[in-house]
């Protein structure tokens, strides 16, 4: 009888205060920051004992190290949360809701939000503390852009669907930490490398240049709703997207820059193992 009575007082805690509509979006900014925490100790405890060269990296490539392991994490589960939403839930794409569509959100949409905030909080705050050596100016600005549209659309529910649009973009970033796993573990010359440079290029075009353009297209045909949004979400809509956009076309220049150079390199690599035999 005292466990369930504990166990129905824990319930009508999380139901009345923690999951409540007031307090959902704190709630789940520091259920995202635990989560970072819980996993960069996970990942360095793991790491110490079944990764052979991690004990040999210096102190920043093993903060560093942990950081892609916290951000991975944050891709996985942001973008497959977004996905669903854009195409799979019914929230922002069945007509027979109430509500305009720029105006709609869930709990379960307003607590992403809040989880991928605490996130950006949480990544934003090391690299700003290790500045530059987790990241350059570029970087910085894309968290601190994306962490104020994120809480604009987690705290007023204004357009979410194209926050969690932009958050699909989040599907690239493992392949991209991996690509640095694999250097830093001496495997630049491996298959697996120039694979993963083939992915990620496939990946950044899809996620990062194509779905940014269809992402402007569907606000042009809901261009009426929009409208009906305060003026700074307006801005952000229109703003911090291009940003973005630009941020992505710019990386993107690097990734077929580096993409070439390892296909070149691979390439005289082999003429030189059939002139040797």
């Amino acid at each position: 009888m005292a466990i369930q009575s504990y166990k129905n007082q824990a319930h009508m805690l999380v139901k009345n205060y923690l999951l409540a509509d007031p307090f959902l979006p704190y709630t789940s900014i520091l259920c995202g920051i635990l989560a970072c925490k819980v996993v960069y100790d996970l990942t360095d405890l793991i790491s110490s004992f079944y990764i052979k060269t991690y004990p040999g990296l210096t102190k920043i490539q093993r903060v560093d190290w942990n950081i892609r392991a916290i951000s991975t994490t944050h891709a996985i589960f942001v973008s497959t949360l977004s996905l669903y939403f854009v195409f799979w839930s019914d929230l922002f794409s069945d007509p027979q809701l109430s509500g305009l569509t720029v105006f709609r959100s869930s709990t379960l949409s307003t607590f992403g939000l809040g989880v991928s905030l605490g996130y950006f909080f949480s990544d934003l705050a090391m690299t700003l503390w290790q500045y530059p050596a987790l990241g350059g100016i570029e970087y910085v600005i894309h968290h601190i852009l994306s962490g104020i549209a994120v809480a604009y659309s987690m705290f007023t529910g204004e357009a979410q669907l194209y926050t969690y649009m932009v958050l699909i973009s989040e599907v690239t970033t493992p392949e991209i930490h991996l690509r640095w796993y694999l250097d830093t573990a001496g495997m630049k010359k491996s298959i697996a490398y120039l694979i993963n440079g083939i992915v990620i290029f496939i990946g950044w075009l899809i996620a990062r240049v194509l779905l940014f353009g269809y992402m402007f297209y569907h606000v042009y045909l809901h261009y009426d709703q929009v409208m009906k949004m305060h003026t700074f979400g307006y801005v952000l809509v229109f703003g911090v997207p291009s940003a973005l956009g630009i941020l992505n076309m710019m990386w993107f220049g690097k990734i077929i820059r580096g993409l070439v150079k390892t296909l070149a390199k691979r390439r005289s690599r082999t003429k030189e193992a059939d002139t040797d035999n």
